[in-house]
This record gives C-alpha cells, sequence and structure tokens, in this order.
C-alpha cells in the first residue's frame, strides 16, 4: 500500500479553470507538490516535479496532458503559495470548518484505515456533494482518502502564463480527474491518501 500524507487543495476561479493542488509532507516519492488543472473547455493538465511522480499521478488520474518541471510550494499558517510551470498561485487560508472539527475528534489510526473509508463512503457523498472517500483508481488500483481537518479558503489571486484567472469561487462543474471530485466550496484537508495496487 503507497500512502501519501499531506494537504489537498481545491480551488476554483472565476474564469472557469479549477485546481487540485497535493502538497505531500511524506510519500514513497518523498516530499513533493504536485498540480491538477482543468479549465473552462474541460482540458486537464497535471504539473508534476519529476517523471516518476508524473507517471504514477498520470497512471492513477485522468489528464489530457502532462508537463514535467518545476513545482514549488509553501503552505504557511495562512496561506497555500505555488509557482508550477504557467500557474502562480496564492491561496488564503481561513477557519476551520464545522465537519473539518467533528473529523478531528476521529482517532488518526482509524480516520485513515481503508476499512472505515469504505464503510463511510456512502455517507460521504451525501454530506459533500461529488466527494468520495473510496473507489477505484488507474491502473486497477484502490483508492481511500481519509481527511482528518478541513480549513475554508477565502480569497485567492491565480495567474496563468501571466494571464489572471479572477477570483476565487465554486469548483464548478465538478473536476474530473479521478474517481471523486474535490467539494464544491474550496478549502484545504489535511488528509492521508491510500493506494493499494
Amino acid at each position: 500500500m503507497d500512502r501519501f500524507r499531506g494537504f489537498i487543495a481545491g480551488i476554483g476561479t472565476t474564469s472557469g479553470t479549477r485546481l487540485v493542488v497535493g502538497h505531500w509532507l511524506e510519500s514513497p516519492f518523498g516530499a513533493f507538490t504536485d498540480v491538477m488543472a482543468e479549465n473552462a473547455a474541460g482540458s486537464r493538465l497535471l504539473l508534476a516535479p519529476s517523471p516518476e511522480i508524473a507517471e504514477y499521478v498520470g497512471g492513477t488520474y485522468h489528464f489530457d496532458a502532462v508537463d514535467v518541471g518545476d513545482v514549488e510550494a509553501r503552505l504557511t499558517a495562512n496561506h497555500l503559495l505555488v509557482s508550477a510551470g504557467p500557474l502562480r498561485l496564492n491561496v488564503d487560508l481561513g477557519a476551520r470548518t464545522v465537519l473539518g472539527r467533528m473529523l478531528e475528534r476521529i482517532p488518526p489510526v482509524v480516520a485513515v484505515h481503508p476499512r472505515w473509508l469504505g464503510a463511510i463512503n456512502p455517507l460521504a457523498g451525501l454530506l459533500v456533494p461529488g466527494v468520495r472517500t473510496a473507489g477505484s483508481a488507474g491502473g486497477e488500483r484502490r483508492e481511500y482518502y481519509g481527511v482528518r481537518s478541513i480549513r475554508s479558503l477565502t480569497g485567492a489571486q491565480a495567474s496563468w502564463d501571466g494571464r489572471d484567472l479572477g477570483s476565487l469561487s465554486a469548483i464548478d462543474p465538478p473536476v474530473r480527474f479521478g474517481f471523486s471530485s474535490v467539494p464544491p466550496k474550496p478549502q484545504i484537508v489535511a488528509v492521508t491518501t491510500s493506494i493499494i495496487p
């Protein structure tokens, strides 16, 4: 089982571009950040920091194109800053959500266990439309999302090749990289992702 422990930020913009930033503190590849972007026309792009990560992530999710290059990120108490290929992103972090505070009460060992995540998967979609905690990933793998905390996002400045992507907005329509979208409301989650071959 491959485990990725870190953060996932889901960001919508008024231009229609939607971004999913994975900021991983621990993984089979060490610490790294990757970005999944879907533009208003529905084209899906992966920005990955190495060919190995591009191959793994590209084999797990669905993209129309993959770019390998420098991906740099910094997460502070109040901001997430990302520089990745054509993308420049500065996101403002808000308060923990009610659901996030509830999730923090679940023992960490339980919160990330595949059996638990499979059991609560039907409930997750009812609480947060479009979200699943367990499903089938690419390459005949099973994937589980164990969210341990949630913070709202209150603002974002984003540009693509120097073009302003507009202000923060809902992730609508949902992104189509894998079996689950991020929540419609922009937020950042502390998460452990488990992938079983």
